[in-house]
């Protein structure tokens, strides 16, 4: 269940990560998290081809659309809110995709640490 009150990577209020697709576990357009979302789906990223080469790689296919679960499928430059341990394992073989920290939910730091995803942020100067 989520909250009104969510706060991103930054201690500030979580912004939406994307709308077209419509991302988050709740689909809500944000990285909320819950006691149900298992795969704490928190860090808002914009994917990249090489990114979906290795989560299809990793047996996560997020490019092939899935109309039974409303899934149109992922193209490069789409936000999506990936699970904590999938972006990190992505940071660490060398293919993480560039994140969006003011959408980033802050459960993501359970898994992740901040310098590195500020390391790939796309929403900082």
């Amino acid at each position: 269940m989520k909250t009104d009150e969510s706060l991103n990577v930054l201690g500030e209020k979580l912004e939406t990560c994307g709308t077209d697709p419509k991302t988050g576990f709740y689909r809500d357009g944000c990285c909320n998290t819950g006691p149900d979302d298992l795969g704490n789906h928190t860090v808002c990223s914009i994917v990249t081809a090489d990114f979906l080469e290795y989560s299809k790689a990793r047996g996560n296919d997020l490019s092939t659309p899935r109309p039974e679960f409303g899934f149109p499928g992922l193209k490069p430059g789409d936000s999506w809110c990936l699970c904590a341990g999938r972006w990190q394992e992505a940071f660490e073989a060398n293919s993480a995709p560039r994140v969006k920290l003011r959408a980033t939910h802050q459960n993501a730091l359970d898994v992740c640490q901040l310098n590195d995803l500020k390391a790939h942020t796309a929403d900082l100067s």
